[in-house]
């Protein structure tokens, strides 16, 4: 059992991780843990409030100017001692995870746990690649050159659908760049974090990593406290909202991963039967709780009936459900997402056809069926707004122009993809899609070195890659008289 866990294995107590020590919320007061798989309580976990946020921000300030100061050698040293002790202690993680997720845990394994250590990885890389203009005269008798500094103490909220891995990509290039942090875990996966805390703390000065748990109101005094010089949070565009108008009282620097509606175009020279079995993965994979998704899937007229039959067999063919040691994905996180990812169904217009799924898997734990629904037209609800479970969705369009209009035509711009043999359409399309992201021929692979980020609704600044780094930088100019 975590250092960050008390009580049976019947009961855990998780605790917030502050200083350097392991604590209770000031108050006492905890919320209830669910296993989503059963649908039962596992474990309780702090709520933190007024006096917890505050001892968190102040021990990160008391941090930041001695971690701002250490050399990037030495932070790439802690970053990649940090990813040994993960990968030592990657059994613990997992079991954490999977138990607040409900994920498949070899699917965990060889999917997630590898690519966050690789991750850490890069950004220790990055520790030692800050950059800047070099030293010049721009002006008669003066130099001026540029600092690349640390912004400070990061409030940072993470999301449920990936909690140790989104940890990872939040504190991974804020500690690289020598800010300090405070984590909030999602209240109902708050575990793995905890863990991660425990083992972050046997490499970090005290007070650099901060990890308080709590609800929606925890996050809310955090991104309100006047300490933290920048809030980063991955979640719902609703809960992005409400940082941009609480960060702005205080002009803290935001960063925000909102949430996703990824157009899927797939014309009638694209390999069906592959495009079908690699769509069907990217849409279900994680319960389809994954703001890159696939699914709103836009398929040419010519070929709609074939590829929709082709993807209903896949979606039937796809595992899920309690004992199903070889299933795609689990259970979805919460009843409360269970229930809207139904109410989405079960609201679908006279027009529509469910042609695989549309119904909740068992009785015990929060499972859906994949779903596959076609018939739809662009101003449809299902179409419009992200649902954020196993459900794909299929339109037809006429042709190139009416296809990227209808890609382009949602509030949310993370991530698309293109499906087509025709290297001139692929490009012009990459060019045209208004997405952070544009796929070809693939859906959903992200690796360290590229930025992952969008635009519109879907959030500003950019996870992962150098991009990601910058953003927990600051840029000050510098000039003498000489």
């Amino acid at each position: 059992m975590p250092v960050g866990a008390t009580g049976t294995t019947e009961l855990r107590r998780l605790r917030n991780y502050i200083a350097g020590e392991f604590r209770d919320a000031a108050d006492g007061r905890t919320t209830e843990v669910v296993d989503p798989a059963t649908g039962e309580v596992y474990a309780t976990a702090p709520l933190s409030r007024e006096a917890d946020v505050d001892a968190a921000m102040a021990a990160a300030a008391a941090a930041f100017p001695g971690w701002r100061d250490t050399t990037p050698a030495a932070r790439q040293l802690a970053l990649l001692k940090i990813a040994d002790a993960l990968e030592a202690r990657g059994e613990e993680l997992l079991d954490a995870e999977c138990r607040d997720t409900g994920k498949p845990r070899e699917l965990t394994a060889s999917e997630e746990l590898p690519v966050m250590i690789d991750q850490l990885r890069f950004f220790a890389g990055a520790a030692r690649m800050l950059e800047g203009k070099s030293a010049g005269e721009y002006m008669d008798g003066m130099t001026s050159f540029v600092r690349r500094e640390p912004v400070g103490v990061c409030a940072q909220v993470a999301p449920w659908n990936y909690p140790m891995m989104m940890a990872v990509w939040k504190f991974a290039p804020a500690l690289a760049a020598g800010n300090t942090v405070v984590l909030k875990p999602s209240d109902t996966t708050p575990a793995s974090t905890v863990l991660l805390a425990e083992i972050l703390g046997s490499v970090l000065p005290e007070g650099v990593f901060n990890v308080v748990c709590g609800d929606r109101d925890t996050g809310r005094l955090m991104v309100e406290h006047a300490t933290p010089a920048m809030a980063s949070i991955t979640g719902s565009v609703r809960a992005g909202m409400e940082v941009a108008a609480s960060a702005a009282k205080d002009v803290k620097r935001v960063h925000l991963e909102l949430g996703g509606k990824a157009p899927v175009l797939v014309f009638e020279d694209a390999d069906i039967a592959g495009a079908v079995e690699d769509i069907a993965v990217a849409g279900f994979f994680n319960a389809g709780q994954d703001c890159t998704a696939a699914t709103r899937v836009l398929v040419h007229e010519s070929v709609h009936d074939e590829f929709t039959a082709a993807l209903a067999k896949a979606a039937a063919e796809t595992k899920t459900g309690p004992g199903e040691d070889d299933a795609l994905y689990g259970p979805l996180n919460n009843a409360g997402q269970l229930e809207r990812v139904a109410g989405f169904v079960e609201r679908l217009p006279a027009h529509a056809k469910v042609e695989a799924g549309g119904h909740r898997v068992g009785e015990r734990g929060y499972y859906f069926a994949p779903t596959v629904v076609s018939g739809l037209k662009q101003d449809d609800e299902i179409v419009q707004n992200e649902v954020f479970g196993p459900v794909i969705t299929v339109q037809s369009f006429a042709d190139e122009a009416q296809a990227l209009q209808w890609a382009n035509d949602v509030e949310y711009a993370l991530a698309s993809s293109v499906w087509t043999k025709d290297h001139a359409r692929a490009m012009r399309l990459s060019k045209s899609l208004d997405f952070g992201c544009v796929w070809i021929n693939t859906h959903i692979p992200l690796v360290a070195e590229m930025p992952h980020g969008g635009f519109k609704k879907s959030g500003y600044g950019k996870d992962l890659s150098a991009y990601g780094f910058d953003d927990y930088t600051r840029i000050k100019h510098v000039m003498t008289a000489l």
